[in-house]
């Protein structure tokens, strides 16, 4: 039986090999049996508390060669004890949807994922309770300056099959977010890349609607996470305006070095036209474009003007051929 592995990094569950797509939420990660999120400071009065929501995530800075210390705390919401496999992994944008996603433990790691070592590999929670456990997180002298995304993962071990007709066995993941910083200079730098175009039409001009589907990369090529937005621009022949709008099925976070796969639906496409589409990316401090030129011809007029061309050949050849025409009479 494969082992298919569901982490869940916030509330929308999502079934991934290895990982969890999610947009971000202020709360504790949770999938409704148990929930991860980093313990509460101390109070100013001394005490400690281990409300969940006070911080989201762990926001962690640190210079290389230096050592933090946090605490994360495990919260079971079934009415029997369960069992918890406790480790730190790296953080990645998935290539289906840029969503945030973490490396499964046996994976290679190599920021928050090899540098984070908890007190504890494996907790039991008792039914309706809580358990926190601390850990350390050791930044190497040559580590990298700028962000290094990762997640604290609380996996249930046990192997359950699936209900559907594959036999597939599934394991559940909570995890709680790690946004480390490393000391040093931060370059932010964002690319669009390999921009193409791919019209689709209907056999017949006039019985189907026209549209074009737009694809690119994204590449986060420098070493802090970005939120970019990206403006989608379509010029037709003169420098006529057809299309501009701002895109919005854009990742919220695009992480250190990562790069992603989009798409974009442009409906009601121009059927006959020459130009360009122009995708314009930003973020903080930075902003790039990139751009693509299309022609757009309807099915039928382009199998028409194919056929003429190969008519006009044929004749061209066949007058060639003529004896009159060999010796130049």
């Amino acid at each position: 039986m494969r082992k298919l592995y569901v982490l869940l990094m916030l509330p929308v569950l999502v079934v991934l090999v290895h990982g969890y797509a999610a947009v971000p939420a202020a709360r504790a990660a949770d999938n409704g049996n148990w929930s991860v999120y980093p313990a509460s400071p101390p109070r100013s009065a001394g005490g400690t508390s281990t409300e969940p929501g006070r911080r989201p995530y762990f926001y962690l800075s640190a210079d290389p060669g230096t050592t933090l210390t946090d605490r994360v705390t495990v919260t079971n919401k079934t009415a029997a004890p369960r069992t918890f496999r406790l480790y730190a992994a790296d953080a990645y944008n998935t290539e289906r949807d840029g969503g945030f996603a973490v490396r499964a433990r046996s994976e290679k790691q190599r920021g928050v994922g090899a540098w984070a070592t908890l007190d504890r590999e494996r907790v039991t929670v008792p039914a309706n309770s809580s358990v926190t456990v601390p850990y350390t997180l050791a930044v190497p002298e040559g580590a990298e300056p700028g962000d290094h995304p990762g997640a604290v993962v609380a996996l249930d071990e046990r192997v359950r099959p699936s209900t559907g007709s594959v036999a597939v066995g599934i394991q559940q993941a909570v995890g709680a977010r790690v946004y480390l910083r490393v000391g040093g200079p931060t370059v932010p730098a964002l690319s669009v890349e390999n921009v193409e175009l791919t019209h689709q039409q209907p056999l017949v001009p006039g019985t189907g609607e026209s549209s074009a589907l737009i694809s690119y990369t994204l590449h986060n090529r420098g070493n802090v996470t970005l939120n970019p937005k990206v403006a989608l621009k379509a010029e037709g022949l003169f420098g006529r305006d057809l299309l501009s709008r701002e895109l919005t099925k854009i990742p919220s976070e695009l992480l250190p070095r990562q790069k992603i796969r989009l798409t974009e639906r442009w409906s009601g496409a121009p059927r006959l036209e020459w130009g360009e589409v122009r995708l314009t990316a930003s973020a903080r401090d930075v902003r790039e474009s990139a751009g693509a030129s299309f022609f757009a011809l309807p099915w039928l007029v382009a199998v028409v003007l194919a056929a003429a061309l190969a008519g006009a050949g044929v004749w061209a050849r066949l007058r060639l051929r003529r004896p009159g025409v060999l010796r130049g009479a």
